[in-house]
């Protein structure tokens, strides 16, 4: 993840997951990386951004609401959340939004 993800003409979905890490890994590292694997393989999902630090950033895009709906249902996804909110996150906040306009270099 280490560049910027491709996405196509807005309009499309940003899902902006924004946390605090509890202390330690307790697998955190290893669900993460398979967690971006299984999202890259479902219908709708166009690319990936993260940034942790003192608070960990990472944006997910989406072409509609309705993959941001299914990604959410996925199994194994709800297992990590569950996991996450016991193990790894000492605060979380999720935040959905559409992409009107994009630009850059």
């Amino acid at each position: 993840m280490s560049e910027l993800a491709q996405t196509p003409k807005p309009p499309y979905y940003a899902v902006i997951f924004t946390s605090i890490r509890s202390d330690g890994d307790n697998g955190y590292g290893e669900m993460a990386d398979k967690m971006v694997e299984l999202a890259s393989k479902q219908s709708g999902y166009l690319g990936i951004e993260s940034a942790k630090e003192s608070i960990g950033i990472t944006v997910s895009y989406w072409s509609d609401l309705e993959s941001i709906k299914n990604w959410k249902s996925n199994i194994e996804h709800t297992e990590a959340r569950v996991i996450g909110r016991e193990k790894w996150y000492a605060d979380f906040k999720v935040r959905i939004s559409k992409v009107e306009r994009d630009y850059g270099i």
